[in-house]
């Protein structure tokens, strides 16, 4: 493949991208869309050392649930909310997580 291949693919790939996003949204599912992409993508928004020990396992109504090992890192991350809910808004699709909740339990 070269250099003009390459531009060529990468420009297909956002013209999926922005054909999936207007779908989404013309079929008003953008807020469930884009909550359950904070979902998916939970282990590259948490960082490495929190998704060791938590896992988001759903979302509803601007609610993220997310899983955690014990009380004590359920403590710790509450501790962090702030922080976190930061890095979610630093995703294109964050914007419509409203708050978390952390529920103790086995993480998935």
């Amino acid at each position: 493949m070269n250099f003009t291949e390459g531009k060529r693919e990468k420009a297909n790939i956002y013209k999926l991208s922005g054909a999936l996003d207007a779908v989404v949204k013309s079929l008003g599912l953008s807020k469930k869309y884009y909550g359950w992409l904070v979902v998916s993508n939970w282990p590259i928004i948490a960082g490495e050392q929190v998704a060791k020990v938590s896992k988001a396992t759903r979302f509803n109504e601007g609610v993220l649930y997310i899983a955690v090992e014990d009380s004590a890192w359920r403590q710790e991350l509450s501790m962090q909310s702030e922080s976190i809910m930061e890095s979610i808004r630093r995703q294109p699709y964050g914007k419509d997580v409203n708050q978390l909740r952390f529920d103790t339990g086995e993480k998935g």
